[in-house]
């Protein structure tokens, strides 16, 4: 047997060198995007039931049960014959799905067509395991946001901005609303600003005893549009306008309202209706008769929970948290079961940080670890009084699980390698899936128990893993350097697979530097981190450093950013530019920087004033002048223009464009809701009236993605040609 074993092994070696002394396989833009070449597997649907030893995969005709201890089928929830019996042969088969709280319905949404960024509409049904049948939602017209009340005999669904409720007893539906018109009153869902903003779209809460929705009613008639155009083949282009409130512009005024289901009547809370004031989030407590309202001012430097009674609409103030810079919105609030006590999580201390809280909004104790962000919170076990969370943690390139009492003394981290660590926990918490990759290993599921032993791995990518080795790519390795300001940043390269020390490589620089994010992390890239390769391939260093203003290392890091958006940024990328220069196998006479949206505002502005170290610079969909950008985003960084002329005119590209020198790349989709192409063309008008040559791309009825009618393709064949051409 050993034997055996050895010459299996051997074997194995041998081929490992075979393919090295063969030569490693090229690859290219068909294989990145189209071939799915690069393309790892993931766990689709995956969710546990709430006994905790099964789980739900949707295989898109049917949900099939599956044992947690073995993976074996234990059946289907719903079965591809009860699927096709009830949304018909031509149905786009199951696309999410919700089930009841205790199980016995499940919610199934199929044929969505996309609203804007996060919003959709599409069929929806509701299939009672029991019965083993089911029945459609409001006559099958496509309707948003569809949910369960918790007790599970109704589901409330917003349609053509009113909103709904249907009995599943009777199968009837009731309007609760019927003000709602498109561009003026929208009731239930959110207006387009707080969908991208505050990253929600569903604005209403069902009640604790399913007796009462608390909902927000939009009136953003006062709010100015924006209008754009699809181009269909037809006489004359489509228009399409929607309110869209740019920075220092007239946003919606909001109103909380309570409908009873029982007396049908409606209270609104006690607010008067404001342009200048939020209302970010709303949440039930455990008390069905307090809603808890989220209430923020227009500078989004103060924030008060308010509890609305249900009956009556009058508010008091649980709590109430101020900041020097500005508050960013969470959906880690979580009320007990006690009724005494809630979670709060806050950046106020310097790093966000769960805490522990009375009714009455005092700070008992801290929860989750100092010196740490907070960056997600999976659930609280009320039975062993438990916290589970992800730490960025030990390094800001790096996340970890862990759990801790509400005392928050003796953590204990479930995760074992260093990487990126996610997970996803049963309802009983007795398993744990742990979600990790690192920057070079794709994604792998492994299922752990409660003594944080492994039980079975779900996926672990070997086969991709096995794949990836046949083709000639370089691994990412990360660096970091001290700016001359004396500050560390991070980074990552990625060298040519026949990477030679004694030679000169041109530098392709990767950014996106927005406030809180990150894109130097120990994480799997996906798809577009082989385009990085395919350009380090190419006979560049393809790298990307976290500027000042990212997330991950606490608060005074993230927010130095605040009233001069760009400024720090562009001092940091043009530092890494000169460090990346300094290397002994740089040309730092050749060195381009490409970004897209944030990322495009920062490669543009890195290139004009920058002109003496960025030799080229791609942007696609950027913001060119944060005049032109939304309210919400724009004005919790920068304020309005009023405010902050000079944050604005020092810091948006449009005013440098007479400082162009080198090869400039420009692409925006024409049906951008979110960075409008208006960037672009008034980006063109400058740089034309300054005398300036550049690259323009525009993509018909494409979106701030640019995937829709073969445009990915076609952006990614442009942007490789420029950089090939500047190399």
């Amino acid at each position: 047997m050993q034997v055996k074993k050895l010459f299996i092994l051997f074997l194995a070696i041998s081929s490992s060198a075979l393919l090295i002394a063969q030569g490693q396989k090229s690859f290219d833009l068909n294989d990145v995007f189209r071939k799915g070449t690069f393309r790892t597997k993931s766990l689709p649907g995956f969710a546990y039931m709430k006994d905790g030893k099964s789980y739900i995969i949707n295989k898109g005709d049917a949900l099939e049960i599956n044992h947690v201890l073995d993976g074996k089928s234990l059946g289907t929830y719903i079965s591809s014959e009860q699927w096709i019996a009830l949304a018909g042969d031509n149905s786009a088969g199951i696309e999410s799905y919700q089930f009841s709280e205790d199980e016995s319905k499940v919610l199934i949404v199929t044929g969505s067509e996309q609203i804007f960024r996060h919003s959709s509409k599409g069929k929806t049904f509701v299939f009672d395991k029991k019965k083993g049948s089911g029945v459609v939602v409001f006559d099958g017209k496509p309707v948003s946001n569809p949910t369960f009340s918790p007790d599970g005999m109704k589901v409330g669904f917003t349609c053509e901005n009113n909103l709904y409720y249907m009995d599943l007893t009777t199968n009837t539906s009731t309007q609760v609303t019927n003000d709602g018109k498109w561009n003026f009153i929208i009731n239930g869902m959110c207006d387009w600003v707080y969908e991208e903003e505050f990253s929600f779209t569903r604005a209403f809460e069902w009640s604790s005893d399913s007796r009462k929705i608390g909902f927000l009613r939009f009136d953003e008639s006062k709010v100015p549009e924006y209008s754009m155009e699809y181009y269909r083949d037809e006489m004359y282009p489509i228009p399409f306008s929607f309110k869209y409130p740019k920075v220092g512009e007239d946003n919606s005024t909001l109103e909380v309202k309570i409908y009873n289901l029982d007396t049908r009547n409606t209270v609104t809370i006690d607010q008067i209706p404001d342009k200048e004031i939020y209302y970010p989030r709303i949440k039930w407590t455990r008390d069905p008769n307090k809603l808890c309202v989220f209430k923020m001012n227009r500078h989004q430097n103060n924030l008060e929970l308010l509890l609305a009674d249900a009956s009556s609409g009058k508010t008091t103030i649980l709590m109430k948290e101020d900041n020097k810079y500005y508050i960013e919105i969470n959906d880690y609030l979580t009320f007990l079961k006690d009724g005494k006590h809630f979670i709060w999580v806050t950046d106020k201390g310097g790093f966000y940080q769960a805490f522990l809280h009375d009714m009455n909004g005092n700070r008992i104790n801290a929860i989750t670890q100092a010196n740490y962000d907070l960056s997600n919170i999976y659930g609280y076990d009320e039975n062993t009084k438990t916290l589970y969370y992800q730490l960025i943690a030990p390094t800001p390139m790096q996340c970890e699980v862990y759990k801790v009492g509400l005392d928050g003394k003796k953590p204990v981290k479930l995760s074992i390698k260093d990487g990126n660590n996610a997970a996803q926990f049963s309802p009983t918490f007795e398993y744990m899936t742990l979600i990790y990759s690192n920057i070079n290993t794709p994604t792998s599921w492994t299922l752990y128990d409660k003594k944080n032993k492994i039980v079975r791995v779900l996926e672990d990518n070997q086969a991709a893993i096995d794949k990836f080795k046949e083709f000639k790519a370089g691994k990412a390795e990360f660096f970091s350097f001290t700016t001359s300001e004396g500050v560390q940043l991070n980074g990552y390269q990625i060298k040519p697979s026949n990477f030679d020390p004694n030679k000169k490589y041109p530098v392709f620089m990767y950014l996106y530097g927005g406030p809180g994010s990150q894109q130097v992390v120990d994480r799997w890239g996906g798809g577009q981190s082989w385009w990085f390769k395919m350009i380090a391939e190419s006979g560049y260093i393809v790298a990307c450093v976290d500027n000042r203003g990212t997330g991950g290392r606490g608060e005074e890091f993230r927010k130095m950013t605040y009233m001069q958006l760009g400024h720090y940024e562009v001092i940091d990328q043009i530092e890494a530019a000169k460090y990346l220069g300094s290397l002994p196998y740089v040309d730092a006479g050749r060195i381009r920087i490409f970004g897209w949206s944030y990322g495009g505002y920062m490669s543009s502005l890195c290139l004009l004033k920058g002109n003496d170290v960025f030799k080229a610079a791609l942007a696609v969909a950027p913001v060119t002048n944060w005049k032109w950008y939304d309210s919400i985003y724009t004005e919790r960084y920068m304020r309005t223009y009023k405010e902050n002329p000079d944050g604005f005119k020092d810091n948006s590209p449009i005013y440098f464009a007479d400082r162009l020198k080198g090869n400039y790349f420009l692409a925006h989709g024409i049906a951008d809701d979110n960075v409008h192409f208006q960037n672009s063309v008034e980006m063109n008008r400058a740089l034309i009236k300054a005398g300036k040559q550049f690259e323009f791309h525009m993509y018909p009825n494409s979106n701030h993605g640019i995937y829709s009618e073969g445009a990915t393709m076609h952006l990614y064949n442009a942007m490789t040609k420029f950089i090939m051409d500047k190399i």
